[in-house]
């Protein structure tokens, strides 16, 4: 990351440096086209990064939806895999805001090795008439060699007036 950090930097510099001489505007133009292949060759060094650092093999992403949120008020929600905490989040006003509009937050992407794995979402917040309100769901699943991702999902349960909670394995 730091060379490719250091290296786009050295490049832009140089562009800007023979950009900035008087030898008309060919050069310019050069520079221009040449820092729009440094630009181009960046997003491809990252999505590159990404690929080693998080393999479709191994990778895991977990994220959120919330279904209208009339009989809940989400503050916030830590997630478990395999017993061990690994994500908390609080959220804030405007970010509730986005979800009940449709919004799907994710939440958390890492590695995770061939086999059985257990992920726990335990949410807290106001529940019907104000209530405080602390709930927990999981699921146990199998990794295998594709990448797995999954929606935790809250949901209005208008007929019991209580919100409803499940974790959706997407295909």
């Amino acid at each position: 990351m730091r060379v490719r950090l250091l290296f786009l930097f050295t490049i832009i510099l140089v562009g800007s440096t023979v950009a900035q001489t008087n030898d008309g505007p060919e050069l310019a133009e050069d520079a221009e086209k040449l820092r729009n292949q440094i630009v181009e060759l960046n997003k491809e060094l990252f999505l590159l990064e990404e690929d080693l650092l998080h393999p479709a093999s191994t990778r895991a992403a977990i994220y959120l939806s919330l279904d209208h949120g009339a009989l809940f008020h989400l503050d916030a929600v830590k997630i478990k895999l395999d017993g061990k905490p690994v994500h908390a989040h609080l959220y804030t006003q405007h970010e509730l805001q986005a979800l009940q509009r449709g919004a799907i937050q994710p939440l958390f992407v890492t590695d995770l090795a061939a086999g059985k794995h257990n992920l726990t979402a335990v949410f807290t917040g106001k529940g019907p008439k104000g209530r405080d309100f602390k709930r927990a769901v999981t699921i146990d699943f199998e990794k295998g060699t594709e990448a797995k991702a999954f929606e935790i999902k809250i949901q209005d349960d208008p007929s019991q007036q209580q919100p409803k909670f499940e974790i959706i394995t997407w295909q």
